[in-house]
C-alpha cells in the first residue's frame, strides 16, 4: 500500500510516459519536464544543472550516484526509486513525495525540501546540511546515526521518527516531542537542549 500525501492529496496525473530508457550519464542540464511517468529509467551517474521536473512521477528509477545542481523536482512522486550516493545541492523539492525508495549515502547540501513526504522512509546513511524541510512529513521515518544539521523542520510532522545518535545540531527542533520520537544518544548543541527542554513543559532559567 502507497503512503499517502499529507492530508490526502492525490498524487498529480501525467500526460507522456519515458519507459525503460537508458539515461546512464546523461547530462540533464537545463531540461524540463511536466508531468512526465519515468518508469524503469536509469539514471545512474547523469548530472544536471538548472533542470526542472514538475509533477512528474519516477517509478523503479534509478538516480545512483547521480548529482543535481540547483535542479527542481516540484510535486512529483517517487515509488521504489533508488537515491544511492546520489547528491543534491541547492536543489528544491517542494511538496514531492517518496514512497518505498531507498536512500543510502543520499547527501543533500542546501535547497528546498519543504512540505515533502517521507513517512517511514530509512534515511540513516543519509546526510541532510542546511537544507529547508518545513512542514515536512516526517512520520517514522528512520534517522538513526544519521546526519541533519542546520536543517529547518519547523512545523514538520516528526511523530514516531528514530533520531537515535542522529547528529542535529544547528537544526530548529521546535516541532519535535521528545516524547513522541526516538532521541537517545542524539546530538544537540545547548540552545537546542533549551527547546527540547522547553517542549517536555520544563522552564530553563539561570536564575539562582
Amino acid at each position: 500500500m502507497m503512503a499517502e500525501r499529507k492530508h490526502g492529496v492525490p498524487a498529480p496525473p501525467t500526460d507522456s510516459t519515458v519507459h525503460a530508457a537508458d539515461w546512464d550519464s546523461r547530462d540533464l542540464s537545463g531540461e524540463q519536464h511536466r508531468r512526465v511517468a519515468f518508469v524503469d529509467v536509469d539514471l545512474t551517474e547523469a548530472v544536471s544543472r538548472g533542470a526542472e521536473f514538475v509533477e512528474c512521477t519516477f517509478r523503479n528509477c534509478r538516480f545512483n550516484a547521480s548529482t543535481h545542481e540547483e535542479t527542481g523536482f516540484i510535486n512529483c512522486t517517487f515509488t521504489r526509486t533508488s537515491f544511492f550516493d546520489t547528491t543534491f545541492t541547492r536543489c528544491k523539492f517542494v511538496g514531492s513525495m517518496f514512497d518505498g525508495s531507498t536512500h543510502d549515502l543520499m547527501k543533500v547540501v542546501g535547497g528546498d525540501w519543504s512540505f515533502v513526504g517521507m513517512p517511514g522512509a530509512d534515511l540513516r546513511n543519509a546526510s541532510f546540511t542546511d537544507v529547508r524541510m518545513r512542514e515536512a512529513d516526517l512520520t517514522g521515518a528512520r534517522f538513526a546515526g544519521a546526519k541533519v544539521r542546520g536543517v529547518d523542520l519547523s512545523g514538520a510532522w516528526l511523530s514516531k521518527a528514530d533520531f537515535t545518535r542522529c547528529d542535529l545540531r544547528g537544526s530548529d527542533l521546535s516541532s519535535l516531542d521528545p516524547l513522541g520520537s526516538e532521541v537517545a544518544g542524539a546530538i544537540i548543541d545547548p540552545f537546542q537542549a533549551v527547546t527540547v527542554a522547553t517542549n517536555l513543559g520544563l522552564s530553563v532559567t539561570d536564575e539562582g
